[in-house]
C-alpha cells in the first residue's frame, strides 16, 4: 500500500528575471504558509534568456505582469540599463544555495530586477546584492559564484527544465515559467494561488488552515506587496489594502511606494 512520506518535494521552475514568476510570489508565499513543513521547496533555475535581445519587449512583459498581479514593477530598468542575460542571476541563486540561502537571495534578485532597477548581469552587482541577504557569507558567495561547481549545478537545472514531458512543454524546448511540480501534480505555467494550492493537495500535502493577520505575515516575510498580504492572509478585494493602510496610519507598518504599487513592512 502506498504511503505518502513528508515533506513532499516541491519544484518551482523559475528565473530571477521572469516577470510572471515575480507575479507568482503571492502564490508561493501562500503555499509556504498553508502547508509549512509539509513541503520542501526546491528552486530550479530555468535560464530565461542567455541574451535579452529585445529589452523593450521584455519591458512590456514586466508591465503586463505588474498590471495583472498588482505586484510592484519599475520598468525603467529596461530603458536605462537592461540586463544582458538572466544567466548570471541564475548562477548567483545556485551559489547562495551552497549556504542554504537560495530562497532569500532569489527573492532579493526578483526585487532588484522588478523595482530596484538593478541589472544583475555581472559578478559585482550580484555580490553587492548578496550583502543585503541576512546570514549570507559574502566572501564565500563570491568564491562559489566563480566556481565550476556552480556552473554544473545551473547546468543540471537547465537540463531538468528540458526533460519535462513534451505534452507539458508544447512547442517550447523547456517547461514554462513559473511552474510548480510535486510528483505527478503540476501547476503548469501559472501563478494562480488556487492552482498552486490544488497541486499541493493533489500531491498529498495537508493544508493547516493557517491564515495569519497582516502583522504576523510581515514579521515572518519581512517585506510584502499588497497582493501577497491578500493571498497569505485570505483577505480578498479591498480588505487587504484597507487594513494595511489602517495599520500604517497607526504607525504599526511602514509603507514604501514603488512606481506601481506599495510595499509593506512591520514598523
Amino acid at each position: 500500500m502506498f504511503r505518502q512520506t513528508w515533506p513532499i518535494d516541491a519544484y518551482v521552475y523559475t528565473d530571477p528575471a521572469c516577470p510572471w514568476s515575480w507575479a507568482a510570489e503571492p502564490a508561493l508565499r501562500r503555499l509556504q504558509v498553508e502547508f509549512g513543513d509539509e513541503l520542501e521547496i526546491h528552486y530550479v533555475m530555468g535560464g530565461l534568456a542567455r541574451e535579452f535581445k529585445r529589452p523593450l519587449e521584455t519591458m512590456r512583459h514586466w508591465i503586463d505582469a505588474g498590471e495583472a498581479s498588482g505586484m510592484p514593477v519599475d520598468p525603467r530598468l529596461w530603458l536605462d540599463a537592461p540586463p544582458r542575460s538572466s544567466y548570471p542571476a541564475c548562477l548567483a541563486v545556485k551559489a547562495a544555495a551552497e549556504q542554504g540561502l537560495d530562497e532569500p537571495y532569489l527573492r532579493r534578485a526578483r526585487e532588484g530586477l522588478a523595482y530596484e532597477r538593478r541589472s544583475l548581469d555581472s559578478p559585482e552587482p550580484l555580490v553587492e546584492l548578496a550583502r543585503t541577504v541576512p546570514g549570507l557569507d559574502v566572501e564565500r558567495f563570491r568564491v562559489d559564484l566563480a566556481s565550476n561547481a556552480i556552473v554544473e549545478a545551473f547546468g543540471a537545472d537547465l537540463e531538468r527544465t528540458r526533460s519535462v514531458a513534451p505534452e507539458l512543454r508544447g512547442d517550447r524546448p523547456r517547461v514554462g515559467f513559473p511552474s510548480l511540480q510535486m510528483g505527478d501534480a503540476w501547476a503548469y505555467e501559472t501563478g494562480d494561488p488556487e492552482a498552486w494550492h490544488a497541486a499541493a493537495v493533489q500531491a498529498g500535502a495537508r493544508p493547516n488552515g493557517e491564515r495569519p493577520d497582516p502583522l504576523t505575515a510581515l514579521r515572518r516575510f519581512g517585506t510584502m506587496a499588497t497582493p501577497e498580504v491578500a493571498a497569505v492572509c485570505g483577505m480578498p478585494g479591498p480588505t487587504a489594502p484597507a487594513e494595511l493602510w489602517r495599520l500604517a496610519a497607526n504607525w504599526r507598518l511602514r509603507v514604501e511606494r514603488r512606481v506601481s504599487a506599495e510595499l509593506w513592512s512591520a514598523a
